[in-house]
């Protein structure tokens, strides 16, 4: 709910008026301050800026816009006045289409019937009616009546259910106690098989399988001057709270010597510039320095690249880019051990996102996702096998709700994602999805144990009972014994170990 636009400024009859997002026409103008949410799908008609399209891509790096660009509505203004010509009505828009997906698909999803529910519909008739039987053969063709009403007691108190009827949500309950013991919660019994059964796990990239904070990998420049060209860089961007500027200071690793610094000023959509004594340093896109007239060539390596010059000369470009969690690549590896596929779907940069994978060593991986297109690729995934999703943000929620099985990170999520997915690993620890799995299904163990024990023992003594050679001590044991014994067995699923 948190990206449904409030209201648009709309250009109409000379002036700009405050409407409803639903009563702007395709083809009308409408105005976007900085800090102000995009109503509605266009096209840049006037002015430049940097969009924090977080809410629809996952992606924490601000995207630059200029003229003639396309926008999604739900995208926030960081900087700059926009004017933008609408392409498509509000019930057309990104922004609707999001906030659809995600009440509709919640529909799609049926309840696993539980097996108690179907076994109770039959078994209880069936022992009751043999009871009855066994009581009228024996009264008629054996020992005689008296014999016949204790052999149909005996019966009835060994196929009294507490063993199944109790244990086997007792094993579920045990084992989702365990595992929010370990910080994963599994909100509902009829989760786990689903759990147990993943063949392959998708997940996002940003803030999932990377910190969503910016590094410095690489630095095109001279030699002699790779030091100067980071220094000047993190005087460049020292006043902004971009994240691509925080990168920048992280990486240069020292404080920035501001003493002859004055005249900082944000250039919307280019960069920023800042004057060091006499001189002014210019750290921005490709755009800026073509605008400013400095002699550059573009460069070509994947990330999100900073230009940087000094008094007009060009002195070399930084290449940022998303850092990876240090437990990616190991939990890859760790459910490539148990036999899942692993892949990758983001609204990151496509060679972003493909380099991630070949990083993390995943399947597949698919970039430049929108919400919509994510669930596309996860309902296409599906017909393939029992998929999980694995996301945080509010882009997130429709495509968790989409997956056979959506699994949240609760620590940095967003409320959507935490409240459209089944599972929520709490401390954001991703290396837990393998041990969620393994533990669902050891969980399913222990309930197959208790139901095929159960009913294997109960079946023996039913025999032995209607022979008469069970007594009544014997049918105890096989009621509130084995219930007992099922009990204590469900009691190991409390105790999740790293190994599960």
């Amino acid at each position: 709910m948190d990206i449904r636009p409030e209201f648009a400024v709309v250009y109409r009859h000379g002036e700009w008026v405050t409407v409803d997002p639903e009563e702007v026409d395709i083809g009308e103008r409408i105005l976007v301050k900085p800090g102000e949410r995009v109503p509605l799908d266009g096209v840049i008609v006037k002015g430049a800026s940097s969009l924090d399209t977080s809410g629809l891509t996952g992606e924490s790096r601000p995207a630059d816009v200029d003229e003639g660009d396309n926008v999604c509505s739900g995208s926030v203004n960081g900087s700059g006045v926009l004017e933008i010509k609408v392409t498509s009505l509000y019930q057309d828009s990104t922004v609707a289409r999001v906030l659809d997906l995600v009440e509709n698909q919640e529909s799609r999803k049926a309840n696993a019937e539980q097996f108690i529910s179907k076994f109770s519909r039959y078994y209880t008739p069936i022992v009751v009616f043999s009871a009855i039987a066994v009581a009228i053969i024996v009264a008629l063709f054996g020992p005689g009546l008296r014999e016949g009403i204790e052999r149909a007691c005996t019966f009835l108190v060994i196929s009294c259910p507490c063993a199944l009827v109790i244990s086997i949500p007792l094993s579920f309950f045990a084992g989702i106690g365990g595992l929010s013991s370990r910080g994963i919660l599994v909100k509902g019994a009829n989760l786990i098989e689903t759990l147990a059964g993943i063949d392959q796990v998708v997940m996002d990239k940003t803030g999932t399988l990377t910190s969503g904070e910016f590094a410095v990998e690489e630095i095109i420049a001279d030699a002699d001057l790779k030091d100067k060209v980071l220094e000047d860089a993190a005087k460049a961007e020292m006043l902004s709270n971009h994240p691509v500027a925080a990168g920048i200071r992280r990486s240069y690793g020292k404080a920035v010597d501001n003493s002859n610094l004055h005249d900082a000023s944000e250039l919307p959509g280019r960069g920023m510039s800042v004057s060091d004594g006499d001189e002014v340093i210019l750290a921005g896109n490709y755009k800026l320095m073509k605008e400013k007239n400095i002699v550059c060539s573009e460069c070509s390596e994947t990330g999100t690249l900073v230009y940087v010059a000094r008094n007009g000369k060009y002195e070399g470009c930084l290449v940022l880019r998303d850092q990876l969690k240090e437990e990616a690549k190991p939990t890859v590896d760790q459910l490539h051990q148990i036999g899942k596929k692993c892949m990758i779907v983001s609204g990151d940069n496509k060679e972003i996102t493909e380099m991630a994978g070949r990083s993390i060593g995943a399947d597949a991986a698919f970039g430049e996702c929108l919400p919509q297109d994510k669930v596309e690729k996860i309902n296409e995934l599906k017909k393939s096998g029992t998929t999980a999703f694995v996301g945080d943000g509010v882009n997130d929620a429709p495509v968790l709700v989409s997956a056979d099985i959506g699994i949240a990170m609760g620590a940095m999520g967003s409320d959507a994602a935490i409240e459209a997915a089944d599972v929520v690993i709490m401390d954001d620890k991703i290396e837990k999805i393998p041990l969620a799995i393994g533990s669902a299904k050891r969980i399913l163990k222990v309930v197959n144990e208790n139901i095929y024990g159960a009913i294997a023992i109960k079946v023996g003594m039913l025999i032995l009972g209607a022979f008469g050679i069970a007594n009544m001590w014997m049918a105890i044991f096989a009621d509130t014994g084995v219930a007992m014994l099922c009990v204590l067995n469900s009691m190991r699923l409390l105790k999740i170990s790293e190994k599960n």
